[in-house]
């Protein structure tokens, strides 16, 4: 029972940990609460939902149609709502209303066209799970945790290893000297909406593709992956990772022991603690030490 509960956490901590990384890099360079990426997280499978099932397309030029559809509406997130509210010195609480303005519509929008019942999108034919040390797991779950490490992998040689990434954690460590420096916070700003789209398209797809979807998916994602991003620390990298871990193994005991009911309240019981306890998450004290440690020193 145990290494199934755990073999469980590990899975919902795949999607979990796309979601807070996305969420945190973006957050790090905007400093507001981003919810729109909520929708940007159900415009992937239901794009890859479009492609595939109504017009017949294989399943990977879908998924990857709905991942582009999800990493171009978080572009024009910025391009056309936040990067115009920059401009004209908005305040983070103008960008944060104007972020559930976004949500709400573009979610309206997804009922609209796709309707609010649930729909399914299969991962090839349904195979009995393989048992590893105990626990049984599907294929789709497997290649669900090899997806998820391998982007939380190429994410960090990206940010430590390009200039793109270079340039992003000048940003998000101190906009001012980024800018004396020559960077454009605007096309910085710009390439962390097109990376943290395009991962939480990828963790749409294969949300979706385990538990379905329904167009208010998102916002749990989103919920999810804020509580992990707190309890790491915020503008951490690794943080968000083992926040995500640590919340997915808490939930799945607290499941076990009483009742899946309670998945949202266990999160949330959690993220108070850690409030109260240690505010600045695990990684709290290196918060300007993975997204951050500026280009020029």
């Amino acid at each position: 029972m145990a290494s199934q509960l755990l073999m469980n956490a590990i899975i919902a901590a795949s999607v979990y940990s796309l979601m807070a990384i996305s969420f945190g890099l973006i957050y790090s360079t905007v400093r507001f609460f981003h919810f729109a990426h909520g929708v940007v997280f159900a415009i992937a499978p239901y794009c890859a939902f479009l492609f595939h099932v109504q017009l017949g397309w294989p399943l990977a030029p879908s998924v990857a149609m709905g991942v582009l559809a999800s990493a171009c509406a978080g572009a024009m997130c910025d391009l056309c709502v936040y990067r115009p509210l920059r401009r004209k010195k908005a305040s983070p609480l103008i960008l944060l209303i104007a972020s559930l303005g976004i949500y709400v519509t573009l979610q309206n929008l997804i009922s609209l066209v796709c309707g609010d019942d649930t729909k399914t999108m299969q991962f090839g034919v349904v195979q009995e799970g393989v048992n590893v040390l105990g626990a049984h797991v599907t294929p789709l779950q497997m290649t669900t945790i090899g997806i998820s490490v391998a982007l939380v992998i190429a994410l960090t040689a990206f940010l430590k290893a390009t200039r793109i990434g270079l340039r992003i954690r000048a940003v998000a460590n101190d906009p001012q000297l980024a800018a004396c420096s020559g960077i454009s916070s605007d096309q910085v700003i710009l390439w962390t909406f097109l990376i943290g789209s395009t991962l939480a398209g990828v963790g749409g797809i294969l949300a979706s593709l385990d538990t379905d979807m329904t167009p208010t998916m998102g916002m749990n994602a989103l919920l999810m992956g804020i509580v992990a991003v707190i309890i790491g620390g915020t503008g951490s990298l690794p943080g968000a990772v083992i926040g995500a871990l640590l919340l997915a193994i808490i939930q799945q005991f607290g499941i076990w022991r009483i009742g899946s009911q309670w998945q949202d309240a266990i999160a949330f019981a959690v993220l108070l603690v850690f409030l109260l306890w240690r505010p600045d998450g695990i990684f709290g004290k290196h918060l300007k030490g993975f997204w951050g440690e500026a280009l020029c020193k």
